[in-house]
């Protein structure tokens, strides 16, 4: 494919997406296939011969649309938002155009400086605290975002011994059990094993108990074990808890423990004032992340992470190999993001976090979140109306958990006939034994009558 014939199939990709996104509304959010349907339409072998691009397309609408779970829907209330806005496609395709690998400086000087420089900018428009400027790096997921924090954790816990005699099965780590899945997955691909992960108790509010974690710590003291890491929850995958920042980064402190804070969906609200007061005490954390590509306009993926300790980090990740020597690296003058990550290569991802921002403004920004609060202010409004549903447990920004009254069964049927009928889709979570509906307002078109029309479904259904 030469310039001339991308440029055509360029501009046939860019229609084909503006005229994918304009029609959205008329396809089944949740896709309407059985298990192998893909595989069925799909030749058994790769073609020989070249074929024309337009022959890819043809197949994406005939196999992958229909086979497709439109994220961007604005009918998606699932999981937590996936916000692909359009200016973020058109930079991650000037980021894929480019074709940098950014494992250097060297290898792309714009790829790290760019980086660098948003990462620090975010910390002014998030108003996060100022030990975070310089230590900001854009991971993959926050699941990364949490392993690299884990094992700088152990670099730190080890004396700077971790990375050459490695675990010693003391290490524990703390969550609690709102917290994410992958803190338990990093422990399993650091070495610690299940056995280390200890869940802290949580109050009325799902939100985890300082005290509770104190104890925890000193008994494990107590026990000869050796105290790592606390994972601090803003905004729980199943309810929205958020755990007291403050008080937990109180304990780690005194017990000379690293504190990650986990944000990865509700740390894009910090960009509006009158929501960072979830973020109490973030001045206390050694890690913290939130994802870009949730709620903050960015196409996956795009995980926004900090650390107050980037020497720490460094040190215990850093592998040179005389391949990767050059002047650049061995000044010291500059930043190999190759070690603040897992992998050794990387994408250039903070393109398409700057076109969104840059084209939104932070007002615009600000303008997106607050509708979707509002959104879901509405909702939790509706549902208190109604004797036959409850507000489940308190409102986190624009997620509510909700439920028919003294009826999970009913609950479940009416998930399960609102996602059978694909105007909709949403998830549910399951609170002190109970199954529940998940509602979590984000998609980039949501309106109102998207919010209304499925508050009618669930109410039809039972």
């Amino acid at each position: 494919m030469d310039a001339e014939e991308f440029r055509r199939a360029g501009h046939e990709v860019v229609d084909w997406i503006a005229d994918y996104r304009s029609r959205l509304e008329s396809l089944p959010v949740l896709a309407q296939v059985e298990p192998g349907w893909v595989r069925e339409r799909l030749p058994a072998e790769l073609p020989e011969e070249p074929e024309p691009f337009d022959a890819v397309l043809a197949d994406v609408d005939r196999v992958v649309v229909p086979a497709t779970t439109h994220w961007q829907h604005p009918s998606f209330f699932a999981y937590f938002p996936a916000n692909a806005s359009l200016p973020s496609v058109l930079g991650d395709l000037v980021s894929t155009g480019l074709g940098v690998q950014g494992m250097l400086w060297a290898t792309s000087p714009a790829c790290t400086e760019l980086e660098q420089v948003l990462m620090d900018q975010l910390v002014a428009a998030m108003g996060l605290p100022e030990s975070f400027l310089g230590g900001g790096v854009i991971q993959d997921t926050a699941s990364s975002a949490a392993l690299v924090a884990l094992v700088a954790a152990l670099q730190r816990a080890s004396g700077g011994k971790w990375r050459a005699a490695g675990v010693d099965g003391s290490e524990t780590i703390y969550v609690s059990s709102q917290t994410h899945s992958s803190l338990a997955k990093a422990a399993r691909i650091a070495g610690l094993g299940e056995e280390a992960v200890r869940a802290v108790p949580t109050g009325d509010d799902l939100a985890m108990s300082a005290d509770a974690l104190e104890a925890a710590i000193a008994a494990d003291v107590a026990a000869g074990r050796r105290p790592v890491l606390v994972c601090a929850t803003v905004g729980t995958t199943g309810t929205g808890a958020v755990d007291p920042v403050r008080a937990i980064g109180e304990v780690c402190a005194r017990r000379g423990v690293w504190l990650h804070v986990d944000a990865a969906w509700a740390g894009a609200a910090a960009v509006c004032p009158e929501h960072r007061g979830m973020l109490d005490g973030l001045e206390l954390a050694d890690s913290y992340c939130a994802n870009a590509h949730k709620w903050l306009l960015t196409a996956f993926d795009a995980s926004l992470f900090w650390t107050s300790r980037p020497g720490g980090l460094v040190d215990a990740l850093t592998i040179l190999p005389e391949y990767l020597r050059n002047p650049a690296t061995e000044s010291g003058a500059v930043v190999d993001y190759r070690d603040w990550q897992v992998p050794l290569g990387r994408r250039f991802r903070a393109l398409k976090l700057w076109a969104a921002l840059r084209t939104h403004g932070l007002s615009g920004v600000r303008a997106h979140l607050r509708g979707h609060v509002e959104l879901a202010r509405k909702l939790e409004g509706w549902v208190e109306a109604d004797p036959r549903w409850e507000v489940v447990t308190p409102r986190t920004l624009s997620l509510l958990v909700i439920a028919v009254r003294g009826d999970e069964a009913a609950t479940r049927r009416a998930v399960e006939s609102v996602n059978a009928g694909g105007e909709a889709y949403l998830t549910h979570a399951v609170v002190g034994g109970r199954y529940v509906a998940r509602v979590a307002v984000g998609a980039i078109g949501t309106q109102e009558r998207h919010v209304r029309a499925l508050w009618e479904a669930l109410r039809a259904a039972v």
